[in-house]
Order: structure tokens, then sequence, then C-alpha cells
């Protein structure tokens, strides 16, 4: 196993595990193709040749009309030129953080996935957190923060922003000249979540940059685009750098991607959703076993927090102890990106697997659990 710097660091070691272990990490979804979904991947010969005589704007354009509106974004600005086919979300981000001032000061919604922070950071940018339960209050950073980012919904919590509180933030960002900045890569698993953004951002006349992701929904491989969206009213300098990191998405992804689109309207949606919540009470029963349960009970998102008791394994602990047994978790501290500690008594597991490999996966993380706090009280005995 590498050294572990960072939550993607844990991801690749899990996906190049030579022993096949057990991969509850990452939230792609890796999953059987449904029949539907393998009738659309058997059609991208087809793809290809539709690639070769169609301009890739027409292409483009129904990719994002068919995507977006499938996840109720019917304002969003499609045809505008202000949406950017990107291959990833953390392609986008790594856009929008090179495009951000130098030196300026950003909160970012914590915890949350580490590598949004790390961006930023990497680019030069100065970050303070926003709390999920600042958030709750509406509790908005002034002044001297030029932009505020929020993952919606959030991950690893689920954590989705209220219409209203989207509202009120977006009103503040306006009054103090602030930029709203949304990570929405998991917005087409929570209908909850599919209120339309974009309408709310204009109606505030915020400046605002909101950034889509198709890969957490659909068992394609790492075939996927992510969107970066932005306001008629940005200045930054969006576009250049869009054009320093690549000249366009394939036409063939944004082809599968429009389908996989039409066919999440027409029951896909559902049959994930069963898919994952089948999951996520495996995990729930085999866990309450062991006298833990999950953090966020509430949470729809394609992945699972575990809270631990203070009083035994903490998750580096028990991340260590499940490699060696072959299952791959994410500890939580890299979450807690502004302070690690706070994360220590949550684990993350990976719900977008097969039923047979989660619910093994959880009750190997039980039976880890267990004997790691009877040695603990052996010990201590």
């Amino acid at each position: 196993m590498s050294e572990v710097v960072n939550l993607t660091t844990m991801e690749v070691d899990a996906l190049t595990d030579v022993d096949g272990g057990l991969n509850l990490t990452d939230g792609h979804a890796r999953l059987a193709l449904s029949a539907e979904q393998a009738a659309i991947i058997a059609d991208i010969p087809g793809m290809f040749a539709e690639a070769s005589r169609r301009p890739f704007q027409e292409i483009e354009r129904e990719a994002h009309t068919a995507f977006l509106h499938a996840i109720g974004q019917h304002s969003a600005p499609i045809g505008s030129g202000r949406i950017l086919s990107c291959y990833s979300s953390t392609l986008a981000t790594d856009i929008v953080a090179r495009a951000l001032p130098a030196d300026a000061t950003i909160a970012v919604l914590h915890p949350t996935f580490d590598n949004i922070a790390d961006l930023f950071v990497t680019r030069g940018l100065n970050l303070v957190p926003l709390s999920e339960p600042a958030l709750l209050n509406q509790d908005w950073p002034g002044p001297p923060v030029a932009a505020i980012v929020v993952t919606h919904p959030n991950n690893p919590t689920g954590l989705v922003t209220p219409q209203g509180h989207l509202r009120s933030l977006a009103e503040h960002a306006a009054r103090h000249g602030q930029t709203v900045i949304i990570d929405a890569s998991f917005r087409g698993q929570v209908r909850e979540a599919q209120y339309d953004t974009y309408a709310i951002l204009d109606e505030a006349g915020a400046d605002w940059i909101v950034i889509e992701d198709t890969g957490k929904l659909w068992p394609t491989h790492e075939l996927k685009i992510g969107l970066l969206a932005y306001s008629e009213r940005t200045k930054l300098p969006i576009e250049r750098a869009f054009s320093e990191s690549l000249l366009a998405a394939s036409p063939v992804v944004l082809q599968l991607i429009r389908s996989l689109a039409g066919d999440w309207t027409n029951g896909g949606y559902e049959r994930a959703r069963s898919l994952v919540e089948r999951n996520r009470a495996a995990v729930k029963d085999a866990i309450e076993e062991a006298g833990l349960r999950l953090a966020d009970p509430d949470s729809q998102i394609s992945v699972a927090r575990i809270e631990l008791p203070v009083d035994g394994p903490d998750s580096a602990q028990l991340y260590a102890d499940l490699v060696t047994r072959g299952v791959h978790v994410l500890p939580c501290t890299p979450f807690h990106w502004a302070d690690p500690d706070s994360g220590r008594r949550f684990i993350r597991v990976s719900l977008a697997r097969p039923f047979e490999t989660v619910q093994s996966g959880a009750r190997t993380l039980t039976a880890s659990f267990r004997e790691l706090s009877a040695n603990a009280s052996t010990l201590v005995a």
C-alpha cells in the first residue's frame, strides 16, 4: 500500500489492490449495468459514427439539455456558451481555483471531500471553514471572503442545502460582491437537491459558479462529464483557465450521457435509489450488532458515515485493520480539512456497489471493530 496522503490516495490503493480487496472507498457507481444501461452501452459504436458526422456543438447541447433537465435544472444557461464540458468535476474545480484571484479568501463547507480544499490551497487561495451548523443557521461569512463554496448534497454527510437557505446565501453574496460556488456532484442522486438552483441564483442577482457531475450516477468506468457553469455577471477568467486545461470533452461520452440521462428519467433513478437504500440498510443492520450506528441516517447519497464511540478504536485504527482484512473504506479525518481531529470518530463506506460486496464489507467492519475493542479492553485490564 502506498503512503496515505489524502482520500484519493486511499481510493487509488483500493482500486489497485493486487489481492483484490473489497473497495468501499470512492463514491463512483461500481454496479452491474441494468438491462437498459447495457443496451445504451451496446450502441457506443453508433455514437462514434454520429460524432464523426455531426457538429460538436449540437451533440454537446443535446447532452447538456438531457442531463440538466433530468436533474431538475431547467434554468441552466444551456446554449449560452456558459456551460463548459470537462473530463471530470475535479478538473472543473481546478479551473475555478485558477480563475479566482490569487491570495483571495474563500469559505469552504466543512466537512467535505478534501480535494476541494486541496485544489484551492494549491492554487494559492486562503481558506476558512463554513460549518454545516453555520449553513443551517444561515450564518454567512462577510468580507474579506470573496467566494463561498457549498457542496450540495454534501459529501460525506448527505446534507442538502434547503432551497430557502440557498436563496439567503445568494442574496447575501449579491449584497457583498461575493461569488457563490456550488459543487453539485451528488445532486442527481437526491430529488430534494434538484430544485432549480440556477433560477434561485439568478433571481437573487448573485455571481455564481456551479459544477455538476455525471460520475456518481452510472457505472460507466470513468466515462463521465463534469459540467462547469457560470453566471453572466462573472468577471472571472473562466474560459481562459478552461482553454489552458483542455480542448473539449469527448462527443462520444457526451452522447453516452445524453442517453443515460434519458434512462434516468424513465425508471433509472428509482432503480439506482432502491439499490443504494438496500445497501444502506445492510450496513445499518450489520453495525448495530456491534453497537454502532449510522451518523447520517437521513442521508440519501451513495455513501454512509459510521459513527465510532469515543471509548473504542478510532477511524485510523479501524481503517488500518480493515486493509489487512482486504476491505478498503475511508477514515473521515481528511474530510474535516480544517480540523482533522473532529473527523476521527467517523468512517465512510460506499454504497454504490453490489449488495454482496457491501454486506460482506459491513460484516468485516463489524468484526474488526469488535476485535479491536476487545484487544484494547484486555490491554487496559
